[in-house]
């Protein structure tokens, strides 16, 4: 089986964890062309463009200004610390565990495209929306999927045949989904709350969730995903009457 997550907004530049080793981003190429035409642009114009801040905007600048420096950058699983990543537990990981990592999680990104866990990445803020005039005004959308949608394929089949889709619904478009879904089975499991007498997303546990599962995985070295439904974590639990075969809901 093979994990897709997301990327995160908030990233380090550091981390005390260490992992077995760096790998260069097989879409670097582009990542630092992205850049490249992302430095052109002063703080207004990045405030209005990443719709952030000033001070995140100027935080970015200065990361584009840089960010061709080679000597910097983390792993990626070290890289991003949002929520899913702080709930993959990876101070408890083993040197094993990593290795399996590297070869069954991929992460979508608006300015690498596919990662895997040990490419060494540049701290950044991107969105899938920005449009640039180098490529013909389009945005992130227009840009990646004629090259990644052939990479995750391969690395789904690579890993046994089986996409298990923890991604936020805008990494999806990035790919050409619906290619994945038939050359692939793709497995989308949600998790969600009964509250006020209906059931309902609540976002941050939808990602603790979703970290949380991605590491019940890897420490697992699953490779059925019909274990999965075995699945349970604070309660959220497989809902067999509610699911298909490609969309499975975990409810609390």
């Amino acid at each position: 089986m093979l994990i897709l997550l997301s990327s995160a907004k908030t990233m380090a530049g550091t981390s005390k964890i260490r992992v077995p080793e760096c790998t260069v981003p097989q879409f670097l190429e582009e990542a630092r062309f992205i850049a490249l035409q992302m430095a052109q642009y002063d703080v207004n114009e990045l405030q209005d463009m990443l719709k952030v801040n000033r001070g995140i905007a100027a935080a970015n600048y200065l990361r584009y200004q840089h960010f061709h420096a080679e000597e910097e950058g983390l792993q990626t699983i070290l890289a991003y610390t949002g929520v899913v990543f702080r709930n993959l537990g990876l101070t408890g990981f083993s040197k094993d565990d990593f290795e399996y990592a590297q070869k069954h999680i991929r992460f979508g990104s608006s300015m690498y495209g596919l990662l895997r866990p040990f490419d060494r990445i540049q701290l950044y803020r991107m969105e899938y929306d920005v449009k640039l005039p180098e490529i013909g005004g389009g945005n992130m959308y227009s840009f990646w999927p004629d090259k990644l949608t052939d990479q995750l394929i391969a690395d789904v089949k690579a890993a046994g045949g089986i996409l298990i889709n923890l991604a936020a619904s805008d990494v999806l478009p990035s790919f050409d989904w619906k290619r994945v879904k038939r050359e692939v089975r793709v497995i989308t499991p949600d998790f969600k709350v009964w509250k006020d007498g209906k059931i309902k997303a609540i976002v941050v546990y939808l990602k603790m969730a979703r970290g949380n599962m991605t590491r019940y995985i890897i420490k697992n070295r699953l490779t059925d995903p019909e274990v999965l439904k075995g699945f349970i974590w604070e309660g959220f639990t497989f809902q067999e009457e509610m699911s298909d075969e490609a969309n499975w809901l975990y409810l609390q």
